[in-house]
């Protein structure tokens, strides 16, 4: 069924192989992804094992569902889709407008819309509409000059505005990282790349140690001098980006921020400092891990999240569960796959026929790899609580349904990538 027929120009004649595109219903890519969601699921009933609804079944079902989804995608050149990206783009910033109106808020967060019997999170759907945009204009496009910058930034700055406001910080987050990986992609100076994520920095040193940026921030200004032919006026560049940044530092933490993203922020430093407000989710997280011990409790026999201790365990802090009931071995096995799985994105990526579908490519490797990053070292308290899921195991159905979309156009991309044009 699925043949090609091979032209030898040195022979003059057809050869005959069988397309490598009916293999990738087992592919890893697919596979490692639904052994995931299945585990979580499991996970997922043994944290809600007493409650009527358990979400357990919806989350495999969805995974299931965006498998198979993944799959048929998989046939769709994502070259034809190139069209239909700004499209898209601007129907996600619509939506992420009709949120402020008309969206369901949750734990004080507005950022789900509800069509009837059916509700999703509209950030989630900008991510990879933002990854596809990107790539559109950065598609065999050099940053080397300022100006090349401003359209990428256009690009970003609606959604992430929208985003960060709604408020939701972790998405918000994700934009910025999977933004600066796609652009260093597009051979943008290492240098500019520092300068830029050097912000958050020179936001921090202001308010813990404000007479170091006496040299923070000429140093900017030497990084910038060093990457630039027009080196004066980049270096003047750099060091009035970062003084912008630390002018209005304490105006978005006063106003930008919600008192409880305030207290993550601060809290996971030490979470004893209030043990029972915004450092419990953190305190219990540690307590969970730790007495999984080497091998776990087992599944569904995990007292800590049997008796639900730590809040949202089933979204945030799936990790901890894991940890629990299948100990450090168990979180070994799962660690192990998702490193197998990054690294065969990443060579996509490399091996990828265009600029436009390498650069997809990287954008959804950035965001899966930033989201397994920060919400492990938010589990075990090596970074505050932000709300970023761990992808294909934290429930979630539209966050988990772009996961594996996002699988679908990688799939595209392999399979008219250069290392399987001649199979």
């Amino acid at each position: 069924m699925f043949k090609t027929l091979f032209l030898s120009s040195k022979n003059g004649f057809f050869q005959k192989k069988v397309h490598p595109s009916r293999r990738f219903l087992f592919s890893p890519l697919l596979l490692i992804p639904l052994f995931l969601v299945i585990i979580s699921g499991f996970l997922i009933k043994s944290i809600q094992r007493d409650l009527i609804e358990s979400d357990y079944l919806s989350h495999i079902f969805t995974g299931f569902i965006g498998y198979f989804l993944a799959f048929l995608i998989s046939y769709i050149p994502v070259e034809r889709l190139r069209r239909f990206t700004i499209p898209f783009y601007c129907l996600s910033l619509i939506s992420l407008l009709i949120v402020y109106f008309f969206g369901i808020s949750v734990s004080g967060a507005q950022r789900w819309l509800s069509i009837g019997f059916f509700s999703f999170q509209p950030s989630e759907v900008a991510k990879l509409s933002t990854i596809l945009s990107l790539a559109f204009v950065l598609d065999r496009k050099i940053i080397s000059t300022i100006k090349d910058l401003l359209l990428p930034f256009l690009i970003v700055i609606f959604p992430w505005l929208l985003i960060f406001f709604q408020p939701d910080l972790g998405t918000s987050l994700v934009l910025i990282i999977l933004t600066f990986v796609m652009l260093y992609w597009s051979q943008m100076p290492v240098e500019w790349i520092l300068i830029l994520v050097l912000c958050i920095v020179s936001a921090i040193v202001y308010f813990v140690l404000p007479n170091f940026l006496i040299f923070w921030i000429p140093f900017m200004g030497y990084l910038a001098f060093r990457s630039s032919k027009k080196k004066i006026i980049f270096s003047g560049l750099a060091i009035s980006l970062h003084l912008l940044v630390v002018r209005f530092a304490p105006i978005l933490w006063e106003f930008g921020l919600k008192e409880y993203q305030k207290d993550r922020l601060i809290l996971f430093l030490d979470p004893n400092r209030d043990p029972l407000g915004g450092g419990y989710h953190l305190l219990q997280s540690k307590i969970a891990i730790g007495s999984g011990g080497i091998f776990g409790t087992g599944l569904l026999k995990g007292k800590l999240t049997y008796l639900q201790f730590i809040p949202e365990q089933h979204t945030d802090f799936i990790f901890s569960a894991l940890a629990e009931e299948l100990g450090f071995l168990g979180c070994g096995v799962i660690l192990l796959l998702f490193f197998l799985f990054i690294s065969q994105l990443i060579k996509i990526a490399k091996n990828a026929r265009t600029e436009f579908e390498s650069l997809i490519v990287i954008g959804i490797v950035s965001t899966f790899l930033f989201q397994i990053i920060i919400n492990l070292f938010m589990t075990i308290g090596l970074g505050p609580v932000t709300g970023i899921p761990l992808p294909f195991m934290s429930y979630g159905r539209t966050s988990l349904m772009i996961n594996f979309i996002s699988i679908g156009f990688v799939l595209s991309i392999l399979k008219r990538s250069r290392s399987l044009r001649n199979l």
